[in-house]
């Protein structure tokens, strides 16, 4: 269970360096946008930024936020999909691991998404229209990473209550037990 808190602490690290470089996100989203003549619909989809990426980004900058942030995306899938395999509870309807998984995926459109407090990414955004049209890609990330510190507080409670039942069914056979006193033996 430490290494899945090492490695979630190590995607929280990434996120707060890309929370950082938000402005620089946007504006290369933007210029990729205006290259693929895509101003009037929202980024709805990873997909929609990978392709933005592959197709219409030129230069250095905008392709350097732009892989950050969906390598961020990927690896935040994979750890989603790591938890799964060893989430006692998972698979459920309510499942958050199964939320995050759904979120994460290439084609999930997210334009109803917004992150709420405690996160402040999309207030940090500029104008009604940048928080039109960015504010759904703009919380993916802090809300991926809720569901992930949920997913582990799930296992982690889950793992507890094993031990404490495993712990509690054990109790020693007296009747097979010699006890010895001072005076000899009893049985």
């Amino acid at each position: 269970m430490n290494e899945l808190k090492v490695k979630l602490r190590d995607l929280e690290q990434r996120f707060s360096l890309f929370r950082q470089q938000q402005f620089t996100f946007i504006a290369s989203l933007d210029h990729t946008r205006e290259n693929a003549h895509d101003k009037t619909r929202p980024v709805s989809t990873l997909a929609q930024v990978q392709n933005y990426l592959d197709h219409y980004c030129n230069n250095a900058t905008d392709k350097r936020i732009l892989i950050m942030f969906l390598d961020l995306c990927k690896d935040l899938s994979e750890f989603c999909s790591q938890l799964q395999d060893i989430n006692p509870k998972s698979c459920s309807s309510d499942d958050v691991l199964e939320k995050c998984k759904v979120l994460l995926s290439c084609n999930n459109d997210m334009t109803s998404i917004r992150a709420k407090y405690p996160h402040d990414e999309v207030n940090h955004l500029s104008c009604d229209e940048s928080k039109h049209h960015y504010g759904a890609v703009i919380s993916v990330l802090p809300i991926a990473l809720d569901y992930l510190r949920e997913g582990i507080g799930v296992i982690e409670s889950a793992q507890y209550e094993a031990a404490r039942n495993n712990s509690s069914h054990w109790r020693p056979n007296y009747s097979r037990v010699r006890i010895f006193s001072i005076y000899g033996m009893v049985s």
